[in-house]
């Protein structure tokens, strides 16, 4: 009998206060001498740009502290490969000290990215081999524009597992696609034993076993450590696998914890400190209307047209008069959130808008959850070039009635075509997704051209 121990992780999105447990807790897992081997996985989205240190850096803290916890493997998720632009991704693993597991990801020219490999098979001290496949969550209409190729899940499977069928004798998917691909899986590979899954941020306290695979998931922020218990036979067949979670926050804390947590975000606050911008005159002192329409003129410049629409949810602190640094505008506008040029005939323009003024008060205290941090509630919509008479349900675009049938360009965000408020855009729009730059880097160039600091 060989008795195995997974420990695992998922959707850290860059909680570093979570950091000083997790890493006590794999530690103690790793060094566990009650089994005969342990590995260490995580899951995706461990990096997330709304924090100081991993934006300052662009992901590099993250994998310094991440090679602490010593894994075994990872793969990636959305915030790595779509927050991050191609040139970041690609640079981003050269110091890690453990391997990217990826399947469905490839270069424009079909070639596998330096930094990954389709799996890896660990054999254990007695001999069990364990295949280990990664799967990214495939966002063909984001991946695009960002230079990858994204590959759907079934067709990446079809195709690699007969190539490894015979060289294993148990089954691992670590996937970044969500509960619900994870059960798809379950369902039409019944040869996966196990699929350590993340994405959709679903907490499943014992997995979920559908068929004969079994599903694990610990929620978000590293809120939870995942912890399996697996047996083998002596001729390597699984006996048991048996999930289990952790809650970190009932972990035992260290009297350093809380000057380490404090020291990463203060650093990452610094190094941002440091990088000037603009020097913004006074109309922008603790106004955030001025914020908002600023960032509507940087956002429809940005796109090529003079249409825009923003939410006032997304800016979490106004401007300031003076200098303007990346800390500032980090602050402000977190969320690695890009900007959308969106064609329309003037017909769903008028739809779109209509939506939109549907939706407005309920989207005004609307409390955002998901598609990792995009502010505390969705607020107000504000137009640039877009007016609307409520009494005879009338569209002007700059002055003039909309032309049902001519075609607009309108400047949004990726947040708008995801979200399912206001569908005429994801149905009707030519949606074109700019990389590499997301909003506030968008901003701060349109600032930093405008108001100069050496003017």
């Amino acid at each position: 009998m060989e008795k195995l121990r997974i420990v695992h992780t998922n959707d850290l999105h860059s909680h570093f206060e979570q950091f000083p447990k997790i890493k006590r807790y794999l530690h103690q897992a790793q060094n566990d001498k009650s089994v005969d081997q342990t590995f260490t996985f995580d899951a995706g989205d461990f990096m997330d740009r709304s924090h100081p240190l991993s934006d300052a850096t662009e992901g590099q803290a993250n994998i310094k502290l991440m090679n602490e916890f010593n894994y075994d493997a990872i793969t990636i998720g959305n915030n790595e490969g779509i927050s991050n632009s191609h040139a970041v991704l690609e640079k981003l693993f050269d110091h890690a000290n453990f391997p990217v597991i990826l399947a469905n990801l490839r270069e424009e020219d079909e070639s596998m990215p330096k930094w990954c490999t389709s799996y890896k098979i660990f054999e254990t001290k007695k001999k069990t081999r364990i295949a280990v496949v990664g799967l990214t969550a495939a966002y063909p209409m984001t991946y695009g524009p960002n230079h990858w190729h994204v590959k759907l899940i079934s067709d990446t499977l079809d195709k690699l597992l007969p190539t490894i069928n015979g060289q294993y004798d148990m089954l691992i998917i670590v996937s970044h696609i969500g509960l619900r691909m994870d059960r798809y899986i379950a369902h039409h590979y019944p040869e996966v034993d196990l699929i350590v899954g993340g994405h959709s941020h679903d907490y499943l306290p014992k997995g979920e076993k559908v068929n004969k695979t079994w599903i694990t998931q610990t929620g978000k922020w590293g809120q939870h450590i995942g912890d399996i218990a697996i047996q083998l036979n002596d001729d390597h067949q699984v006996v048991s696998i048996v999930p289990n979670t952790v809650k970190t926050a009932d972990l035992p804390s260290s009297e350093s914890d809380q000057a380490k947590i404090d020291a990463w975000r203060k650093q990452g606050e610094q190094m941002l400190q440091s990088r000037q911008i603009a020097k913004l005159p006074a109309k922008f002192n603790d106004d955030k209307m001025a914020a908002i329409q600023v960032s509507l003129d940087a956002i429809s410049d940005f796109a090529g047209t003079d249409i825009a629409v923003l939410n006032s949810g997304l800016f979490l602190t106004p401007f300031h008069q003076g200098i303007l640094t990346e800390a500032d505008l980090q602050a402000a506008l977190p969320h690695p959130m890009h900007v959308v040029q969106t064609k329309l005939f003037g017909s769903d323009v008028w739809r779109m808008v209509m939506e939109m003024e549907k939706n407005r008060h309920f989207l005004s205290k609307f409390a955002l959850k998901g598609m990792s941090f995009r502010g505390k509630i969705f607020g107000d919509l504000v137009y640039k070039g877009i007016q609307v008479d409520h009494a005879s349900r009338t569209v002007y675009i700059n002055g003039k009635e909309i032309d049902p049938e001519k075609e607009y360009t309108i400047a949004l965000l990726d947040h708008y075509v995801l979200i399912p408020f206001f569908p005429t855009i994801s149905i009707m729009g030519k949606n074109k997704f700019l990389f590499p730059d997301y909003l506030r880097t968008v901003i701060g160039n349109y600032l930093k051209e405008k108001y100069p600091i050496d003017k």
